[in-house]
């Protein structure tokens, strides 16, 4: 039984401390402390005087935790670290949150040096045991709770988006507002800029509809033909045969029904283990279902709220990181 974590990974997003605490760190090591267990942390951007391998393994040594649970986004920590922790007998845990794009050129690399993987993509379950990972965890991202009333909102959008800039997503917006669709985006690289956690919930419980595009590379020859960038980056994708080449569930997904929100995404594999697709969440598959969709839900308002509540509820009951946190230590428990 675990009840003494040491975590490894960022504080704040994007390592930036100007940019608030990130969302894994409000996810997984608050998520920890907030189911009872005793949780503390070594952190990549926070500044020491030790490496950060010496860190790790004397903060290790120090609090003797039953679990060292990491959030790697790039090569932060050394393999060599994985080893010498495995050597003192310690439990680590890695959760690997992009292996539809990043296994087969970076997770590989670390799964076998850790006691157990999480990983958020059912496809890549067989390639950890391939490589030698028989500790392998199926799970998912989530959302923060969310407390916000969903009867009786004052609606300010008709339809927007929340999330960086893109060439595909730039061109996809710009699609439907030339067929006379506005959508109201927040993000960096748009016109309304980043937004707070705190705002982005607002801005889910007050639009009608949600949309969520997806940031990997795409081969719609109609983007393909209207930016040298994007037909660059396909051509790249297709050459090298690695790069964010396929969509993914991530947060947003689960972060827009929790936080109050009608979601309207782009189809993902696996989507459906998690909603009802068409009772609790809509799905498109290109730019002209999702314009279908959004008039469809626009005009059926009273579809549209049974939708969205439903998707609400059930995200709120299944989705949140705490029900992550639960289910994974469970299974965690059984092969630790």
């Amino acid at each position: 039984m675990t009840h003494k974590i040491l975590y490894i990974g960022f504080k704040y997003e994007y390592g930036n401390k100007n940019d608030g605490t990130g969302l894994n760190y409000e996810a997984w090591f608050k998520g920890f402390q907030g189911l009872g267990y005793e949780t503390q942390g070594v952190f990549f951007d926070e500044p020491a005087t030790d490496s950060l391998h010496d860190q790790i393994v004397s903060k290790a040594e120090q609090i003797r935790p039953d679990m060292i649970f990491f959030i790697l986004q790039k090569s932060q920590v050394d393999v060599e670290t994985l080893q010498v922790l495995k050597e003192k007998g310690f439990r680590t845990v890695g959760f690997f949150g992009d292996d539809q794009w990043r296994f087969d050129d970076w997770t590989y690399q670390y799964a076998p040096h850790f006691s157990a993987c999480i990983t958020t993509d059912r496809f890549s379950v067989d390639k950890y045991k391939q490589v030698g990972q028989a500790n392998i965890i199926y799970s998912q991202w989530a959302s923060l709770e969310s407390s916000v009333k969903y009867e009786d909102v004052a609606y300010k959008y008709d339809v927007s988006f929340v999330g960086g800039m893109s060439p595909y997503r730039k061109w996809f917006v710009t699609c439907l507002q030339k067929r006379g669709i506005q959508v109201e985006c927040f993000g960096g690289g748009w016109d309304n800029g980043r937004v707070s956690y705190e705002q982005m919930e607002d801005i889910f419980a007050t639009s009608k509809i949600n949309l969520n595009i997806s940031n990997s590379t795409h081969f719609d020859v109609r983007f393909l033909l209207s930016t040298l960038k994007g037909m660059a980056l396909a051509l790249r994708s297709l050459l090298k045969g690695t790069g964010k080449n396929s969509s993914q569930m991530k947060a947003r997904n689960f972060e827009i029904p929790v936080q109050g929100g009608f979601q309207l995404t782009d189809y993902v594999l696996t989507i459906e283990e998690y909603f009802n697709i068409g009772k609790e969440i809509i799905c498109y598959n290109d730019l002209d279902e999702a314009e279908k969709a959004i008039q469809y839900y626009l005009r059926n308002e009273e579809l549209r709220e049974q939708v969205k509540q439903s998707g609400i509820k059930r995200a709120r009951a299944e989705h949140t990181f705490p029900c992550r946190i639960i289910h994974f230590m469970k299974e965690l428990d059984k092969v630790l």
